[in-house]
């Protein structure tokens, strides 16, 4: 408990298993109180792994992809009384040493959600982030932040901690199960007036470390612009964004 808040820290997970353990051990323990990991079906040994370290895991029956992978970890998390979620990938890229500065600020009700900024500082490049990425995600945030009316250093690293309000108030099964469910999230929490705060995070960029493909990246690009586009029109109520008008509903 910390602050008399349940931390829980769930691992979507996909063929994490020569990473998986090195990511448990630097977990600092005393901040969590239950970790738990969702295996999307992978093809190595992964959940039997988790499993053998007493890492309460739950297997798809079937690739849910990286959205649906998250919106099982956190229905999980849920179940099992959680007040504050991390989530963490369990490729080793980003540190769980940070686990206390993600979940310390929404412990204190400072803010509601917490990213690892990947871009704050100089911690992307020097841990290997390909310079296409980097760029990449410059201009997509940048761009965001003019649609979006935000000021986040970035709107596309991993690691993220939230509040249990977040997690019930936010229409998640409604949003997409691949990797653009990171940022429909992101953009449901900002419509939402959830505060969030972000800490420097540096990062591993390793031939184990998951990643990508270039089309898929593209892809994914396109679907950041949509969502941020999305956000501006329902915000100025020109065109209503299914993404946002649950949230609209609630209010």
């Amino acid at each position: 408990m910390l602050n008399g808040k349940k931390v829980v820290l769930v691992m979507p997970a996909y063929n994490a298993g020569k990473t998986l353990r090195k990511t448990y051990d630097e977990i600092p323990k005393s901040y969590v109180d239950e970790v738990i990991l969702v295996d999307d079906k992978s093809d190595d040994n992964t959940a039997e792994l988790a499993d053998s370290m007493g890492i309460r895991t739950f297997i798809h029956s079937k690739n849910r992809g990286y959205g649906g992978n998250q919106k099982t970890c956190y229905a999980k998390a849920l179940e099992c009384g959680a007040d504050i979620v991390v989530m963490l990938h369990p490729d080793y890229q980003y540190t769980p040493k940070l686990v206390p500065a993600m979940v310390t600020p929404i412990a204190e009700e400072i803010h509601d959600c917490m990213l690892g900024s990947r871009i704050l500082g100089k911690g992307a490049r020097i841990g290997g982030m390909p310079f296409y990425k980097y760029m990449c995600n410059r201009v997509l945030t940048l761009v965001q932040n003019l649609l979006i009316q935000e000021k986040l250093s970035e709107y596309h690293t991993g690691y993220r901690a939230f509040s249990r309000e977040i997690l019930e108030t936010l229409p998640l099964e409604q949003n997409s199960d691949d990797f653009i469910f990171d940022n429909q999230m992101l953009c449901q929490a900002i419509y939402a007036g959830f505060k969030i705060g972000e800490v420097t995070c540096p990062t591993r960029y390793e031939k184990e470390s998951s990643s990508i493909s270039f089309l898929r990246s593209c892809k994914y690009g396109l679907g950041v612009l949509k969502c941020s586009l999305e956000t501006l029109l329902h915000r100025l109520d020109i065109r209503k964004s299914p993404m946002l008008a649950p949230l609209d509903d609630e209010s």
